[in-house]
């Protein structure tokens, strides 16, 4: 069971993933600073777009919308709408 030894392979051959049989001794500690990084990178871009996102017609109130809990417009919409209506019923 396994297929047996491995396969001979030439040692002058690069390759940036590491070749054949590749395991490298640091690969947890790389692989948790790329999760970092693709994690920070998306948190800027998300936070870049809920700042610069821009409509033109808001959502209805009681329709499922999930930008409405992050996009700067949507949340200054709501909270004017329910100060209008909270002096309204005043």
């Amino acid at each position: 069971m396994g297929g047996g030894p491995k396969v001979p392979y030439p040692k002058h051959v690069w390759s940036p993933a590491g070749g054949w049989y590749a395991q490298p001794s640091n690969w947890k500690p790389n692989t948790a600073i790329a999760g970092l990084v693709i994690f920070g990178i998306t948190a800027a871009v998300w936070k870049l777009s809920a700042e610069t996102e821009y409509r033109h017609k808001m959502p209805e109130p009681d329709r499922f919308y999930p930008s409405r809990h992050w996009s700067r417009q949507i949340v200054e919409h709501e909270k004017a709408q329910k100060a209008k209506a909270a002096s309204e019923a005043s």
